[in-house]
């Protein structure tokens, strides 16, 4: 869901602001920017970054407000960590809103692209990290594969909410006709991360932050 500017009520934007705000705020305080000195690190994260965006230009839509796309959000959050993966996804959808002329939507997307699936691809990591053991199987499956598959489906589930009670859609419309699609963008959403993620621990391990070789692959 790419929401637009005029299904937002003009009495919610002071709020969906602030709370940007307090997540920009967070993001410049918290995270290690010197990380970004490494000009290495920095084609990789560009280089992740912009991929993104050729997955969010990669869309269909049955409304305004109603597109379905890859998100990256769990590629980005196991890449990265949830403080640049939050950050380059915020910098996706800022050169989207700026393209498309939504600016007053730009929080809103922020909030409900950005946060929620980065949060839920975290708290999914973090579980498995303390609760599972340490295998590669594991780390794929349930990280990459299971975490991207659960993050775009709340992502479903947080986009129609919003819709339905900022009145822009009826929830019979979108339970019947926008939700279930995610289901299908589910299982694309946990091929494509879950492919890349293979292939990178496999092949450029040192581009995942989450992954450590000794840990998950060390005496196996």
């Amino acid at each position: 869901m790419n929401i637009v500017s005029s299904s937002i009520p003009a009495h919610w934007l002071w709020l969906l602001w602030l709370l940007t705000a307090l997540i920009g705020g967070l993001i410049a305080w918290r995270a290690r920017w010197d990380m970004l000195g490494d000009r290495r690190n920095l084609n990789i994260f560009l280089g992740a970054t912009v991929t993104v965006l050729a997955f969010w230009l990669i869309k269909t839509g049955i409304k305004p407000g109603l597109n379905f796309h890859i998100l990256g959000a769990t590629a980005l959050t196991l890449m990265f960590r949830p403080l640049f993966a939050l950050f380059g996804l915020a910098l996706v959808i800022a050169i989207l809103t700026f393209w498309q002329g939504e600016y007053a939507a730009f929080a809103a997307n922020l909030l409900i692209m950005d946060v929620v699936p980065v949060a839920v691809s975290w708290a999914i990591y973090r579980y498995v990290d303390r609760r599972l053991p340490n295998h590669l199987f594991i780390y794929i499956f349930l990280n990459a594969f299971f975490g991207a598959a659960v993050a775009i489906s709340t992502v479903g589930v947080v986009s129609t909410g919003f819709a339905v009670i900022s009145g822009s859609y009826s929830l019979h419309y979108l339970l019947r006709d926008y939700l279930p699609y995610y289901l299908l963008m589910a299982w694309a959403e946990a091929f494509t991360t879950g492919m890349l993620l293979t292939l990178m621990v496999v092949y450029r391990p040192e581009w995942v932050a989450t992954f450590d070789d000794a840990r998950y692959l060390g005496g196996k």
